[in-house]
């Protein structure tokens, strides 16, 4: 019992951290908003006794209700919309049960032991190895996988994959993530945009006051563009870090196998990137590949950081071979297990044509 509260107490504090972060997305949209005033009055200039900055602010004031408006709009665009277009840039269909009722059932039993609502099952044509769900409530939720999962781990280790999505589902995390990869989408994509314009041109300082004024207001303009955009950013993936270790967690009690979310999680590790999707999209998945420095800046712990969780907190254990099979070149260096030589091992892949067998 202890360990349940706990975890439930876990999944409120982090909902109700990760409004005040959604909150904040929502200041940044008014804090870009007026740094792109303040760029524009000081390039177009301003009304002789006025200041760029006095315009800027008398401006957006004014513009406050329509602002939000237009970002609420948005927002809603975006949670009418998120799976499908989610689908159309990852090449996801969608599958019933007669396309694939093992996995169908899987996903449906997890469902049945949490008296969870069944999400709609998807699959993306892929050799990498990843999974995510999408959606804002019930009649939307998606869990997608790609094809090279499926083909890659065995049925333990896809179940807790799919513990993993119907945890985040069951959080809120989804619902969560969509509003801030829209949000962040849109903050990103101006500030891209503003940046892009003033590569071409060039900012010049006049003696002039009024001038020299302008020319002040379109620097700082540009800073807070530039740490509005920086924040969205950070923001997004403070969202997700920090869901992967509670999502993890909530598999292992699904399906009470803590060691099969680590060996999946071992699979997957180094085969998770699909080709062609946006890093927004990426953030959703179930692994996104960090690693060294980079695993500063990721919206995903490595896999090292959340085996080692599930070692130390769920009674894990690490299987006895790489989940990899392990390159032909090395095959013949690896030792030769009691009844079963490496080359042939339970992760060993099928002989290549042409190649060793």
């Amino acid at each position: 019992m202890a360990e349940a509260f706990g975890l439930y107490t876990h999944q409120r504090n982090n909902r109700i951290r990760s409004n005040f972060l959604i909150a904040g997305l929502f200041v940044l949209v008014y804090v870009m908003a007026w740094g792109l005033l303040l760029v524009a009055y000081g390039y177009g200039g301003v009304p002789y006794g006025r200041s760029a900055f006095g315009e800027a602010s008398r401006i957006f004031r004014s513009w406050f209700p329509l602002i939000t408006a237009a970002t609420m709009l948005w927002v809603f665009i975006g949670f009418r919309i998120n799976v499908a277009l989610i689908g159309a840039v990852m090449g996801a269909k969608g599958i019933a049960r007669e396309d694939n009722p093992k996995l169908y059932r899987m996903l449906e039993n997890l469902c049945i032991s949490r008296g969870l609502t069944m999400p709609k099952l998807a699959i993306v044509e892929s050799d990498a190895l990843n999974a995510f769900a999408s959606g804002v409530n019930d009649k939307q939720f998606t869990v997608t996988v790609t094809s090279g999962l499926l083909a890659q781990l065995n049925d333990a280790e896809v179940e807790a994959v799919l513990a993993h999505e119907l945890t985040h589902i069951r959080n809120g995390d989804v619902k969560l993530m969509v509003v801030a990869v829209v949000i962040a989408g849109v903050i990103s994509f101006v500030g891209e945009m503003v940046f892009r314009g003033f590569g071409r041109s060039r900012i010049r300082m006049s003696s002039d006051d009024s001038k020299k004024g302008n020319g002040i207001a379109i620097v700082i303009g540009i800073a807070v563009i530039a740490i509005s955009w920086l924040l969205a950013v950070l923001i997004r993936l403070s969202l997700s870090r920090s869901r992967e270790y509670l999502a993890d967690a909530g598999a292992v009690e699904l399906t009470k196998n803590p060691d099969a979310m680590i060996s999946a999680l071992l699979k997957i590790s180094g085969r998770a990137d699909i080709d062609g999707v946006p890093s927004g999209v990426m953030d959703m998945c179930f692994e996104n590949d960090p690693d060294d420095f980079a695993d500063l800046f990721s919206t995903h712990p490595s896999v090292t950081k959340r085996v080692q969780a599930l070692v130390e907190t769920a009674g894990g254990r690490m299987p006895a071979m790489p989940p990899h099979p392990p390159k032909v070149s090395e095959r013949q260096d690896l030792p030769t297990m009691v009844g079963e030589s490496a080359a042939h091992g339970p992760w060993a892949r099928p002989p290549q044509a042409g190649g060793p067998g």
